[in-house]
């Protein structure tokens, strides 16, 4: 008897694939913008995949979504007004709802269906989604981030890779409209890409070139997450004033008593030494 496997295989570049062992699969749907499927796996518990690329893992996901929310909470803990684009997995809004500080979290998700599914078969990152102070706009961030004026505490520009629906969010267009949208402390989180395969490190070039020529402050900060391209992740932290590092306000963060798995105030000060080829690829950039 031949027992049959099922994997899930992700291409990193043309010579480069990863892996995951899948037991079943819990949803295969094609929205109006990409096409959604859910697998359950052994190793990870379940993924959420996005035309074929990986966006979520029920085992690592919490790396991703504490990275892009506390880093800038801990230089600001006084944010109150959030726009957060993409993230229809909710694990970005999920960390958000834990300040009580925060009053609103708007979220712009272009696709419905992405956040139907999530909240069906990933409580584990969905699970605030109904919070009282979260607002879901489902249109086209690009364009929502044109309209408002010195409203944001903080943008967080949760998005998919820059190709497809999550394109336009790379723009330098989208970027100095964010600076716009942003108040005077506001600071800007980008998903900006792995610095390792090709493919990857231009488009981290690319948004690092656009965020800088928009933001006085701009810099990337680092990461490791187990089932994304390399490994290594980059978010960008851009900002009107506040530095990272410097206005750091590890006492009142820590104050707040928040658990976390992967962030702590000791890590975020090390995320920011980045290693020496990545600093030669974002001097690049700016060139």
């Amino acid at each position: 008897m031949t027992l049959m496997e099922l994997w899930f295989t992700e291409e990193h570049t043309k010579n480069v694939r990863f892996s995951i062992k899948v037991d079943k699969q819990l949803v295969s749907r094609q929205g109006d913008f990409q096409r959604i499927d859910v697998f359950e796996t052994k190793e990870f518990g379940k993924v959420l995949t996005l035309d074929g690329f990986l966006m979520v893992t029920e085992k690592d996901e919490f790396i991703y979504h504490e990275m892009i929310t506390h880093v800038p909470m801990a230089v600001n803990p006084d944010i109150k007004k959030v726009l957060v684009i993409g993230a229809g997995d909710g694990g970005t809004i999920r960390e958000l709802t834990r300040y009580e500080k925060v009053e609103r979290i708007d979220m712009v998700e272009i696709d419905r269906e992405v956040v139907a599914v999530c909240k069906e078969y990933l409580p584990q990152t969905a699970c605030k989604l109904e919070d009282e102070r979260v607002h879901i706009h489902y249109e086209d961030g690009l364009k929502f981030v044109r309209k408002p004026v010195n409203e944001y505490d903080l943008i967080i520009v949760d998005s998919t890779d820059p190709f497809g629906p999550g394109e336009g969010l790379f723009t330098k267009e989208f970027y100095g409209n964010c600076f716009k949208a942003l108040t005077e402390r506001g600071i800007l989180i980008n998903q900006h890409e792995s610095p390792y395969y090709e493919n990857d490190l231009k488009a981290m070039q690319r948004a690092h070139k656009h965020i800088k020529s928009a933001f006085p402050i701009s810099t990337v900060y680092q990461m490791h997450i187990p089932t994304y391209p390399s490994g290594h992740w980059l978010f960008g932290f851009a900002s009107k004033g506040l530095s990272p590092t410097k206005d750091l306000n590890a006492e009142k963060w820590n104050g707040l008593g928040l658990k976390t798995k992967y962030y702590n105030t000791n890590l975020h000060l090390g995320a920011f030494a980045l290693p020496n080829y990545v600093m030669e690829l974002l001097e690049e950039s700016s060139l």
